[in-house]
């Protein structure tokens, strides 16, 4: 009998999750020199990671030998200072993307559905199917927009939840608090909507959806440490929502499921307004930059306020080939339905330079 007959229904059709190349990878299928190579491919923090979480992580590292607080205690504890809400209240995951998978273990289950839009990060269609659910994928409105009255009307009785992020990652699509309060306020008792805000803190104003939780309407919001902080290397994201929808959702989840290092280097990034700040000010003038590129090379694009925009190059595919054998990295959209796109991070002003520059003469040779 074989390993594939030994295993679980379903696992040999699970889709799998394609990242973006690493800087490495590429450098040695093309023969390029690392250190000549940008990588604008996974929204990653082009300044690095925050300089208070550096030193507390490095802190941290030298008691290595010791488990962390399973709990998170202190983490949560600066959590509830800073937005307000109770220490019950937080969950911390492996990423924003662990607490995904820890709602599917906790309301998922064949013959459930959830409810997204097309294009959607794929993570929410990933766990939906591995947990025997139905992903139901509702279309984009035209210019790549997210309208929110198609995913109520795609809601049945079967649905559990519904995926919404705002900034929307690749879209690039964003949605007014008076449209998401609409679609909170609308939702039936049985459904729960799972609203990431992995960008939020890219935004001047984001929606505030901690009114609704204290309303007793259905929300969990997700964060993450991965992108402003710049600590995607290290994991750590966490949700809040009711402290009832928390503690179900914590019996999933895995003790120690984050090291002590990630939960200390989050600890400090919390404080770290000032690099915080710096970099959202950096982030504002590279989707600047970048747009006013775009539209110099005749290119359509979708505003975004998040730390990446998304843009129709005509053959995604054999652009990012070409801008890769330059040395630049960016990510092909054509898994999410979009094969004419590519997504691009902003990155420091030279790198944005490099970029335009390169996507200038790769799509005059083409």
């Amino acid at each position: 009998m074989t390993y594939a007959e030994l295993a679980n229904k379903g696992i040999l059709t699970q889709p799998v999750y394609e990242p973006g190349k690493p800087i490495e990878t590429v450098a040695r299928e093309l023969g390029l020199d690392p250190a000549g190579i940008i990588k604008l491919a996974s929204n990653e923090n082009p300044h690095g990671p925050s300089p208070k979480a550096v030193a507390a992580g490095e802190k941290a590292l030298r008691e290595a030998q010791l488990y962390p607080d399973g709990g998170y205690y202190a983490l949560r504890q600066k959590l509830s200072a800073k937005l307000g809400l109770g220490m019950d209240q937080f969950i911390i995951g492996d990423g924003s993307n662990e607490i995904i998978e820890l709602l599917g273990h906790a309301f998922l289950a064949p013959g459930v559905e959830t409810v997204m839009h097309q294009a959607a990060f794929v993570v929410y269609k990933l766990v939906t199917v591995m947990f025997g659910a139905t992903p139901v994928e509702v279309p984009l409105a035209p210019g790549l927009r997210q309208d929110l009255k198609s995913l109520l009307a795609a809601i049945t009785p079967r649905t559990r939840l519904v995926f919404l992020a705002s900034p929307a990652n690749p879209v690039g699509a964003t949605n007014t608090a008076a449209e998401l309060i609409e679609l909170v306020r609308a939702l039936p008792p049985h459904v729960i909507l799972v609203f990431d805000e992995a960008y939020s803190e890219f935004l001047d104003n984001p929606p505030d959806l901690r009114p609704l939780i204290a309303e007793g309407r259905k929300v969990i919001c997700l964060r993450t440490f991965s992108k402003i902080y710049g600590l995607a290397s290290l994991r750590v994201g966490y949700g809040y929502a009711a402290p009832e929808l928390i503690a179900i959702v914590q019996r999933a989840r895995q003790p120690f499921n984050v090291s002590g290092v990630a939960a200390a280097a989050a600890i400090a990034a919390l404080d770290d307004t000032e690099f915080v700040e710096r970099c959202r000010r950096e982030n504002r003038a590279g989707l600047a930059q970048l747009g006013d590129g775009f539209k110099q090379l005749g290119l359509e694009f979708v505003p975004g306020q998040g730390n990446f925009l998304l843009v129709r190059v005509g053959d995604g595919a054999a652009v990012f080939a070409g801008l890769q054998k330059q040395g630049v990295i960016t990510r092909p959209v054509k898994p999410y339905g979009l094969p004419e796109w590519l997504r691009v991070t902003v990155g420091t002003r030279e790198q944005n330079e490099r970029l335009l520059r390169t996507l200038a003469a790769v799509l005059q040779a083409a």
